[in-house]
């Protein structure tokens, strides 16, 4: 039997629903949308579902099998798109598709899960949200929604060729509760790095920036009074690593937190 639902579902669906797969041209909206306007989705960590993860499971004759994480994933191929005529159907995990929301189709990623999608012909990068199953034409490795082809500049060819690599956003420090992150700078092993976004004269803007951006990060957040100054730090971190310092400074810049400083001290 043929598994429908979004791009493609990993649960039985009635036959009547299996022309999905083979569908004519898929559209863009009528109202194109400016790419500079289109914001990255913000990585968090998220429990993986129990709708859309079946595994295996089979389409088109072919069986698949759900990856356990996806932590280290990276691979190189070809992106697609889909747009109208999805648009307001059923995702694998029972999300409602949107062609303007930042996210995407796999066919062995489990959901939800995160990726950043760079393409390989022109160099611009997405960050999105995988809740969906798919692409299963021949060839293709992940398909990408109305909004983020868009951004990666391929709408109109169709397809791209694009390199997809995991964020994996259980690395750093460990999720911490807002009242723990409360307790000022986290203790740390030498050669950590945080990340500085705002200082401030009074405590109640630093505390006020820091509770706003404690709720998009699954990271410490901390405010750092200068000691002897009346001055107060807003910090994240620890990290140890090149790769999460500038995965969590992209994920600042895109909900218009401005470029965070790296700090060592």
């Amino acid at each position: 039997m043929v598994m429908v639902a979004g791009c493609a579902s990993v649960e039985p669906a009635p036959p009547n629903h299996s022309d999905r797969y083979t569908m004519s041209q898929d559209a863009a909206p009528a109202m194109k949308v400016d790419p500079a306007s289109i914001r990255d989705a913000i990585p968090r960590a998220e429990p993986v579902t129990s709708a859309g993860n079946k595994s295996p499971y089979t389409v088109l004759g072919k069986t698949y099998h759900v990856m356990a994480s996806s932590h280290g994933y990276s691979e190189v191929g070809t992106a697609s798109w889909y747009g109208a005529k999805f648009h307001g159907h059923k995702t694998s995990n029972g999300e409602t598709y949107s062609m303007y929301d930042m996210s995407a189709a796999h066919k062995t990623l489990p959901i939800p899960c995160y990726v950043k999608v760079t393409n390989l012909e022109n160099g611009r990068t997405a960050v999105v949200r995988v809740n969906d199953r798919g692409p299963f034409k021949d060839g293709r490795l992940i398909d990408l929604s109305y909004a983020a082809a868009t951004k990666l500049g391929y709408v109109d060819k169709g397809t791209a060729r694009v390199r997809v690599e995991a964020i994996d956003t259980a690395k750093g420090a460990p999720p911490v509760s807002l009242a723990a992150s409360r307790g000022g700078m986290p203790q740390a092993a030498d050669g950590a790095r945080y990340l500085q976004v705002g200082a401030f004269r009074d405590e109640y803007s630093a505390n006020r920036l820091r509770d706003e951006i404690d709720q998009i990060l699954q990271y410490a957040v901390f405010v750092q009074q200068v000691t002897g100054q009346n001055l107060f730090r807003v910090r994240i971190g620890p990290f140890f690593t090149d790769a999460e310092l500038l995965t969590v400074q992209q994920m600042l810049a895109a909900a218009q937190y401005g470029r965070a400083l790296i700090v060592s001290e």
